[in-house]
């Protein structure tokens, strides 16, 4: 960032601060949804229009929560969750879970997710 240390206080300009167009907006579920396929994950719609894929083997998990996810403290909403990534660990090794808000864009859970497939091989 440019200053002008000759002035009282500091000053600086708009190209100075290099202002940035930045992804937002929820964007299209099926972004994240469409890279799993039938063979290899099971994918359910609930009453709720909530999707949950997983894998065949049961040790990845994606759920998609348009709305919030249910439950939490006391069972109440958790409205600010998503997306909910899940890898179930080994004897040896944690697993881990990601949560992402409702409004996450889904090209950045789809960028993720395509990340956690790539590392994922059969045994």
């Amino acid at each position: 960032m440019a200053l002008d240390a000759t002035q009282p206080g500091s000053a600086t300009t708009v190209a100075a601060l290099r202002l940035r167009s930045w992804k937002l907006g929820a964007g299209q579920a099926m972004e994240v949804i469409d890279q799993f396929s039938q063979a290899d994950f099971t994918h359910v719609v609930d009453d709720r229009a909530d999707v949950h894929v997983s894998s065949r083997d049961g040790r990845f998990y994606l759920g998609y929560f348009p709305n919030g996810r249910p439950g939490g403290a006391e069972e109440d909403w958790v409205t600010g969750e998503g997306w909910v990534i899940a890898v179930t660990g080994t004897a040896s090794v944690p697993g881990y879970r990601i949560a992402f808000g409702t409004d996450t864009p889904a090209g950045i859970v789809s960028d993720v997710v395509a990340r956690i497939l790539s590392t994922s091989r059969p045994l």
